[in-house]
């Protein structure tokens, strides 16, 4: 067989494959059909109802606008989409494909029209289509709005095709498992940003989108979507220039590409392997890290959270979200004058929620744990250890976080007040999730998307939500004196009182709690390790 013919056969082979990995995924289970038949229906009467906004936008002043940065949006999601989600579809990982005897160019042309089958291509189709419509007004506009969609489209596949097969390495290891875990972070931020981006719009206008979008215009794949625009004011120049730069983004995309898969197919994977020197600068960042913790057990659990923290896919992404929207939900309501500085304390709400379940956190490995913990004083270091190692973390934070939170809104006289409340916030919630940490402990279950075992989701709801319910109670008086000082005639003077105050009553009440859990910590070992190694 020539390679003219082999290279003509091996396009429909690979779309008839991933119609078959398709079909046969969706034989497994009369769930996952369900699940496959309802997301492609909410996926298509959102594109339809997209569709019909876009058509009502045409020969609106600003449409152009809106249009380029919708098409620059969607490039963005193709381009992150193979990060989060690796094993979203199989033909996204050409190390499948590398002992065959397949050549990168043939095997590119393959892929790439096979990556057109599915819901996501349709979606995008069905977008850019309503988006050249927006913008095209007579015949010349109306054919090169055909090139646009066309060249849009491929662009967003081989976008995503490229990022995937540049990363498969990692994507396919357990970092980039790690990795797919914080996609709840970009979601949770996505739709900070989002809401932010829509209240600007709501008072300020459309307008606001003119000089983002003159911009993204010669960015692709907005560019082509910029180039039917062009031609429907009759520059012909500036079109063939912003075509021109969607062809070359997708020739490089394509050359990458291609480039990926010929390093995937002859260099060996290396991916897992570690080598002495990592293997030192670790033990040397150890000892570096020890070196600023007490000695003895408080240290040593110290530590041992702190790698938590950094190493655990579960605690990582619970950390990186709270520190996240800690910070996102004052800050934004403060850029956009309708928040309160009293705000600033969802940051210390958000840290002192990963107090709760710190055994569950532990998993199976906890027995290790449990095997160190005899007497009640046993489980009182253990507990105050843990608590002191989120401490590092959560008291700086939440400072920063006031400290921004005030200096955007220019509240300064009720910084302390707003300090001494968050502290006091954070000490009840750290004494509270030691009791509950020890009375309602569940297992986190690893390799999954889920937080909680099958069967334990009461006890998820009891620990964290009646706890943080509990902390409110217990910051009542902290709160009557912030309320006295803001009604008071006089209680201006006096608000300063409430950061000492604050942190004192934080203080006894973490020290208090972690007093109180200890002797059920040691009482009730068995039943804590039973728990959290369930699933």
């Amino acid at each position: 067989m020539s390679e003219s013919s082999a290279t003509a056969s091996i396009t429909p082979v690979v779309v008839r494959l991933k119609l078959s990995l398709l079909r046969n995924g969706l034989r497994q289970s009369g769930g996952r059909r369900a699940a496959y038949v309802a997301s492609a229906v909410v996926a298509l009467l959102f594109a339809a109802l997209q569709l019909l906004g876009l058509i009502t936008l045409r020969g609106d002043t600003h449409a152009v606008s809106v249009v380029v940065l919708l098409v620059a949006v969607l490039g963005l999601g193709w381009a992150v989409m193979p990060l989060f989600f690796p094993s979203g579809d199989e033909t996204l990982d050409p190390t499948r494909l590398v002992m065959l005897p397949l050549r990168p160019q043939p095997l590119v042309r393959a892929l790439l029209a096979a990556s057109l089958v599915g819901i996501g291509p349709l979606f995008t189709l069905v977008l850019l289509a309503g988006s050249v419509i927006a913008v095209a007004h007579g015949p010349a506009a109306y054919v090169t709005a055909v090139f646009a969609v066309a060249l849009g489209l491929l662009i967003c596949v081989a976008l995503a095709r490229a990022v995937a097969a540049a990363n498969i390495r990692l994507l396919t290891s357990r970092r980039g498992r790690d990795l797919a875990v914080l996609s709840g972070l970009v979601i949770a931020v996505g739709a900070q940003l989002v809401n932010f981006g829509v209240q600007r719009l709501g008072s300020t206008g459309l307008s606001q989108l003119g000089p983002a979008a003159e911009v993204l215009r010669w960015v692709p794949p907005a560019s082509a979507v910029g180039a039917v625009d062009s031609v429907s004011k009759g520059s012909y120049g500036l079109a063939v220039t912003q075509l021109a730069l969607s062809v070359g983004a997708l020739a490089a995309l394509l050359l990458l590409w291609s480039r990926s898969l010929t390093k995937l197919m002859t260099a060996p994977d290396g991916s897992t392997l570690q080598s002495a020197e990592p293997a030192a600068k670790d033990r040397t960042s150890t000892g570096g890290l020890a070196r600023f913790l007490p000695s003895g057990r408080t240290g040593t659990v110290m530590e041992r959270s702190l790698r938590y923290i950094w190493r655990d896919p579960k605690t990582k992404a619970a950390w990186v979200t709270s520190l996240a929207i800690g910070l996102i939900v004052p800050v934004f309501n403060a850029l956009q004058g309708t928040g309160s500085v009293y705000f600033a304390c969802f940051a210390a709400g958000m840290l002192g929620i990963q107090m709760y379940n710190q055994f569950g956190q532990d998993t199976s490995a906890f027995w290790m744990v449990a095997m160190t913990i005899s007497t009640t004083k046993d489980a009182y270091a253990e507990l105050r250890a843990r608590a002191l190692a989120l401490l590092v973390i959560t008291l700086p934070y939440a400072a920063l976080v006031t400290v921004l939170t005030t200096a955007l809104l220019g509240d300064w006289s009720r910084l302390p007040e707003v300090l001494g409340l968050s502290f006091a916030l954070l000490g009840a919630m750290l004494a509270t999730g030691a009791w509950t940490s020890a009375r309602f402990p569940y297992s986190i279950p690893q390799g999954t998307h889920k937080n909680v075992a099958p069967g334990q989701a009461g006890l998820a709801w009891i620990s964290i939500f009646g706890g943080m319910i509990s902390a409110a109670l217990l910051c009542a008086p902290v709160i009557t004196l912030t309320i006295w000082a803001n009604v008071s005639a006089d209680g201006d003077q006096w608000s300063w009182v409430l950061l000492p105050a604050g942190a004192g009553y934080g203080a006894a009440l973490t020290y208090a709690g972690l007093h109180l859990a200890a002797p059920g910590t040691a009482r009730r070992l068995p039943e804590i390790l039973a728990a959290v190694s369930k699933g």
